[in-house]
C-alpha cells in the first residue's frame, strides 16, 4: 500500500535537520520502501518539513518506518501524519 507521510519540523530546527539529513537520506535510499520524498519548503524557500511515500504492506510497517527515520530519532519533528495514498497520474 501507498502511504503519504508529512511532517513539520520544529521552529527554529534547521540545525537539526541539516546536522541529521546526510543519515536520512541514506535511510531513504537504503531501505527500499521510499517511491519519492523531498523537503517542504516554507515562503523563504528554506526546508520546514517532509514529504515522503512509502511503498509498504501497511499502516503499522509505515509507522515503524517512520519511527526509525534519522529526523524522527534527532526529534527534528513537531508532528507527523501518515494517510494511505492513491497515486493517479505520475
Amino acid at each position: 500500500m501507498l502511504v503519504a507521510l508529512t511532517a513539520r519540523d520544529k521552529p527554529g530546527a534547521v540545525a537539526t535537520r541539516m546536522e541529521n539529513r546526510p543519515d536520512h537520506v541514506a535511510y531513504l535510499q537504503e531501505t527500499g520502501v521510499v517511491m519519492m520524498a523531498g523537503p517542504l519548503l516554507d515562503d523563504e524557500g528554506e526546508m520546514c518539513g517532509s514529504l515522503i511515500i512509502l511503498d509498504v504492506a501497511d499502516m503499522t510497517e509505515a509507522a515503524a518506518w517512520a519511527a526509525s527515520d534519522p529526523y524522527a530519532k534527532a526529534g527534528l519533528f513537531e508532528s507527523v501524519t501518515l494517510d494511505p495514498w492513491k497515486k493517479v497520474v505520475g
